[in-house]
């Protein structure tokens, strides 16, 4: 979320609940760091659900989105398999040989 659009969300409780939420800068100052964090459509989003059900002001808990992060071992998962498909097969099947050499190698020592 961009710092223009968490204002607005705070801006748009004031609207909504104006005898029960007020913006002071110190108020902001708190909150817009933590909105920043959040996704700006899943927040407006949450934050109409909870006017219609509460007359209440939300707490910032209470509407917070956040983007889902990303999955790094997925990603890297997918760079292996990418790499592992621009080896030869000659070289493929040389390390099988080593491999098998090797697991071989281990049982007898067993």
């Amino acid at each position: 979320m961009k710092r223009e659009e968490a204002i607005e969300v705070l801006e748009t409780i004031s609207e909504l609940y104006p005898q029960k939420f007020d913006i002071t800068e110190r108020v902001a100052n708190m909150l817009i760091p933590k909105l920043l964090e959040m996704d700006y459509q899943g927040v407006l989003a949450k934050l109409s659900d909870f006017a219609v059900r509460s007359p209440f002001p939300p707490t910032i808990g209470e509407i917070a989105v956040y983007q889902p992060e990303k999955n790094r071992h997925l990603e890297q998962m997918k760079e292996w398999e990418a790499e592992a498909a621009e080896v030869s097969d000659e070289i493929r099947q040389r390390f099988m040989n080593k491999l098998q050499t090797l697991v071989e190698e281990k049982s007898d020592e067993s």
